[in-house]
C-alpha cells in the first residue's frame, strides 16, 4: 500500500471538506506519494523527536492530528520549529499527513470517541452540518445523573486529567453532556441552548466563565487531554481500512503545557 492509498483512506473516513475553512488538513509532506508505506506512525503533534522515533521505527509516514503546515511557510531556515520539522521530514524522506477538523467533524470522529471514553449514549452532533454529513461537537447521555462533583471526578479519570478547571455552577445533577475537543468554547452557547447539564472542552478563555453558574457546569480538560484519544482512533481507522499497513503510536507525549 502506497502513501496515497493510505491518504484516501483515511479522507473515505474524515473527507477533507469537513475541515473549517481556516484549516490546512491533508498530505502535508509527500514527495513520492506513489512510494510504498513501510509504517505510519500516529501522534497528535509532529516535532522533531516524533520524526526521529519514526525513522528509528522504520516508518515513512507521520499521520497527526494538528497540522505541521496550519500558516504559510515563508522561509526555510531552520529558524522555528516547523521549519526544522519539514526540513528534516524532507531530508529523512517521511511523508507526513494531517488529519484535523475534518476528523473532528467526521461521523465517529474525535469527538464521538471522547464521548465514548465517558460512556455517552445516544451520542449525535452538537451542531449539525446543513449537509447533514457531520458537526461540531457532540451531545449525549450518561447512563445515569450524577451528582457534579462525581461527574467531574469521572471526567478527570476517564481522561487521566491532572488539573480540570470548571465553573461554580449550581447544577445538581448532571446527565445530558456535550463536548467538543480541542478549542471549543465556540459551542458552549448552543449547549446550553440545547439544555445540556455540562459542557466540556480542551481550552476555553477566562471571561468565558463568567455568567453561566445558574445554566451549565463547564469543564475544561486541557487541549491534548480532549484530544489524546484521536490517536487510538486513527489507529482504529487504518486497521480496519488498510488492512495489513503497520501502524505504531508514538510512545512520546508532545504536549507543551506542563502542571507543576
Amino acid at each position: 500500500m502506497n502513501i496515497k492509498q493510505v491518504a484516501e483512506a483515511l479522507e473515505r473516513f474524515a473527507p477533507l471538506p469537513l475541515q473549517e475553512s481556516y484549516d490546512n488538513a491533508g498530505l502535508q509532506i509527500g514527495l513520492t506519494v506513489d512510494e510504498e508505506v513501510s509504517g505510519a506512525l500516529l501522534c497528535l503533534d509532529v516535532t522533531e523527536k516524533v520524526l526521529e522515533e519514526a525513522e528509528a521505527k522504520g516508518c515513512n509516514l507521520v499521520v497527526a492530528h494538528h497540522p505541521l503546515l496550519f500558516r504559510p511557510l515563508r522561509s526555510l531556515t531552520g529558524r522555528t520549529q516547523v521549519e526544522r520539522c519539514v526540513a528534516m521530514a524532507v531530508k529523512k524522506g517521511i511523508a507526513v499527513y494531517a488529519a484535523h477538523t475534518n476528523l473532528d467533524n467526521a461521523p465517529g470522529g474525535v469527538n464521538h470517541k471522547m464521548a465514548e471514553k465517558l460512556g455517552l449514549s445516544d451520542v449525535h452532533f452538537l451542531q449539525p452540518l446543513r449537509s447533514g454529513e457531520g458537526g461540531s461537537g457532540v451531545v449525549g447521555m450518561l447512563p445515569e445523573p450524577l451528582p457534579a462533583e462525581a461527574f467531574l471526578e469521572r471526567v478527570a479519570h476517564a481522561f487521566g486529567v491532572e488539573a480540570l478547571r470548571h465553573n461554580g455552577a449550581a447544577v445538581p445533577c448532571v446527565q445530558k453532556v456535550a463536548l467538543c475537543g480541542g478549542a471549543g468554547e465556540f459551542l458552549l452557547d448552543e449547549a446550553i441552548r440545547q439544555g445540556a447539564d455540562a459542557f466540556l472542552t480542551g481550552e476555553m478563555g477566562y471571561h468565558r466563565y463568567f455568567g453561566h453558574e445558574e445554566e451549565i457546569l463547564i469543564g475544561v480538560m486541557g487541549h491534548y487531554e480532549s484530544e489524546q484519544f484521536t490517536i487510538q482512533l486513527l489507529q482504529e481507522v487504518l486497521e480496519q481500512s488498510c488492512p495489513g499497513l503497520r501502524v505504531e503510536q508514538t510512545a512520546l507525549c508532545t504536549n507543551p503545557i506542563l502542571i507543576h
